[in-house]
């Protein structure tokens, strides 16, 4: 009897032990060149057990030189073609390292954009992986740290997912973590809205949430505009706050333009009003009042509501 090979996705922000979780599991050495370098492609790596398992490195939503729109299409590209050819996920590690803070909005937007791809139907097979224990000096705090991430990541433990903990740095404890992921998974929310029904990557839920953080961005960005206008009255060193405001408004014109290739045109708006109640298992819901900053509109009326 032939197996299918075993297949599981690790995400996670830059720094938060991804590359030394798979280096655990693969036994290769893959260096990351600088703590601020990320993945640019998604890496896959084969290891032949007692099954053959595939490793899968995603890059994460928080990469300075490459625009979210382009990681999560890379992303996409990958999903939707394995979909096709009936390769469902076994399971995902999604990594977190214990020491970082959960507010800065990097982290709260790959979690974010992490739960707006993956649905509640697959959160199942998600590993919530805590790293970097053997940097904690201090037991107490580390624990206070847990609560408060579980308390975050709540939504998604609800919905079927597991905290583990990657404790001892160790071949052991890797494979420990993702010893029960061995069947075939559930559909991603992003795999379904693609190929069952067949929406583009915009109108997908993952692609409006990225729509709405544009909006979000393109607010501040015009508040910031309006105050360096505001202090330029009365400055004598009018030059640095000029160059500023030019600086930003180029920055305006960057994030008008990722907006323009992530909107929906009325027409679709309809069919697709139409066609919401087939629509598969709703992305999972991160509670509001701790991810609001990060990932709500501007206001209502702004959105684009599908």
């Amino acid at each position: 009897m032939t197996f299918q090979p075993i297949v599981i996705a690790v995400m996670g922000p830059a720094g938060s032990g991804k590359t030394n979780f798979i280096n655990k599991l693969t036994g290769i050495r893959e260096e990351a060149l600088q703590l601020r370098t990320h993945t640019q492609a998604i890496k896959e790596y084969t290891v032949n057990k007692d099954r053959q398992y595939v490793f899968v490195d995603f890059p994460g939503f928080d990469d300075t030189c490459r625009p979210d729109r382009d990681i999560l299409r890379t992303i996409a590209e990958w999903l939707e073609k394995k979909y096709r050819a009936n390769v469902k996920l076994s399971g995902i590690v999604y990594t977190h390292c214990i020491t970082d803070n959960l507010t800065p909005r990097s982290v709260c937007k790959n979690l974010e954009m992490f739960s707006r791809l993956c649905g509640d139907k697959a959160a199942g097979g998600v590993r919530l992986v805590t790293t970097m224990w053997d940097r904690v000096k201090s037991r107490e705090p580390a624990e206070r740290a847990v609560m408060h991430i579980e308390t975050v990541w709540k939504p998604l433990i609800d919905a079927g997912a597991r905290h583990k903990r990657f404790e001892e740095n160790s071949w052991r404890c890797a494979w420990g973590i993702i010893q029960d992921l061995t069947g075939e998974g559930k559909a991603l929310l992003l795999q379904e809205e693609l190929v069952d029904l067949k929406r583009g990557l915009n109108e997908t839920t993952v692609g409006q949430d990225l729509y709405k953080r544009f909006q979000k961005l393109q607010h501040e960005q015009k508040k910031r505009i309006k105050q360096l206008q505001e202090e330029t009255k009365g400055q004598r060193d009018r030059e640095l706050v000029k160059a500023e405001q030019q600086r930003i408004q180029a920055e305006v014109q960057q994030t008008q333009e990722e907006m323009k290739k992530l909107e929906i045109s009325t027409f679709r708006r309809l069919v697709l009003r139409c066609a919401e109640n087939t629509l598969p298992a709703s992305a999972i819901t991160v509670e509001q009042d701790i991810f609001a900053e990060a990932a709500d509109c501007v206001n209502e009326s702004d959105c684009v509501i599908l």
